[in-house]
């Protein structure tokens, strides 16, 4: 927000880009690992039980947990924003 308030107290012309599905689409390049707990865990098996079954387990309190290796940047991850910002960057 100070950024804004400075550009516009300069008058400077601002542009914001946003690139649809970037996140989606760009690849990771180091080990990151989710954890899932409870309805999304349970719901990630119902996708393909065949695969995901054997990986869910429960925790003291019951509650299904799942571990996931990300292969794609996950938006809202620090990470994901850090794939973000080269996209950007690679733009200019």
């Amino acid at each position: 927000m100070m950024s804004c308030a400075i550009d516009a107290r300069e008058g400077r012309h601002v542009a914001v880009t946003d690139i649809p599905g970037a996140f989606i689409h760009t690849d990771m390049e180091e080990d990151v690992h989710k954890l899932l707990e409870g309805t999304i865990a349970e719901l990630i098996v119902k996708l393909d039980p065949s695969i995901y079954r054997k990986y869910i387990w429960e925790n003291r309190r019951g509650k299904p947990m799942l571990y996931m290796k990300l292969r794609k940047a996950l938006y809202g991850t620090l990470h994901g924003k850090r794939k973000s910002e080269d996209i950007n960057v690679q733009l200019h």
